[in-house]
């Protein structure tokens, strides 16, 4: 659900001799959001067994749109996006349900390679969502931005509240500075694994700029040795780098 801009960290500590990207992390040391206080946040679940599963988070960009990650997709299965969501286990009476009608991966993802980058896809849904006090759209960066060094950001979704504590059934918010590419490229970080295109799986980075929260990145890969490894922050796909991607998806679609 949560993984990870080039350009976040968590709470550092601990240290590495040897590490690579793990996509199948979930971000730590969060807590609950206020209810409906992230209205583009989605919840991308899969039908196993006659029941849906959140696999992942997203964020709404247009009524039938929905942006995520790449790897969140790799495995074929029959999906359906949930707005308004803030309790996985109950009826919230905000929720809205709709079916993935078609998914748009980055034509250079790579599965095998997630440190190539490119690690973000869309979603076009069965029907438009209504927009609500509980239901917004996120707003998307100018193409090309590059956050500050330590911009404050927050990143959502329904992760683990601890490494390798159980998933939270209510959305949870982390705080998340942003770590800008000269350190987090450094060969103290994470060298050149971290590429300029980078950044709950899928899930959004909202980051405040000019008093408004914008999406900046998309949750995409952080230390295979847990989410609090030192220098090893967690990386999430840029989405100012995309964006003339995300416009031509959506206008051909």
């Amino acid at each position: 659900m949560l993984r990870f801009l080039v350009f976040t960290t968590l709470v550092l500590y601990g240290h590495s001799t040897q590490d690579f990207p793990e996509t199948n992390a979930r971000v730590v040391g969060g807590a609950e959001a206020q209810r409906n206080s992230w209205p583009s946040q989605i919840s991308l679940q899969y039908l196993s067994g006659g029941k849906w599963y959140h696999t992942c988070g997203g964020t709404l960009i247009k009524q039938n749109w929905v942006m995520t990650a790449a790897h969140c997709m790799d495995t074929p299965m029959t999906f359906r996006v949930v707005v308004g969501e803030h309790n996985l286990n109950q009826n919230d009476g905000t929720e809205q349900s709709v079916s993935v009608q078609k998914i748009v991966v980055h034509p250079s993802w790579n599965s095998n390679n997630v440190a190539a980058g490119y690690d973000i896809a869309l979603l076009r849904l069965a029907q438009k969502v209504t927009l609500n006090s509980y239901v917004q759209l996120g707003v998307l960066p100018q193409e090309g931005t590059i956050l500050a060094n330590n911009s404050p950001c927050y990143i959502t979704g329904w992760g683990r509240t601890k490494t390798n504590g159980q998933l939270a059934r209510r959305l949870q918010q982390a705080y998340l500075p942003s770590v800008d590419y000269v350190t987090c490229s450094s060969s103290s970080f994470w060298g050149s694994t971290m590429k300029r295109t980078m950044g709950d799986s899928g899930g959004p980075l909202h980051c405040l700029v000019s008093g408004k929260y914008t999406v900046h990145g998309v949750t995409s890969f952080v230390s295979s040795l847990g989410c609090n490894v030192s220098r090893k922050p967690t990386v999430f796909t840029r989405v100012s780098a995309y964006i003339s991607w995300i416009n031509t998806v959506i206008a051909s679609n």
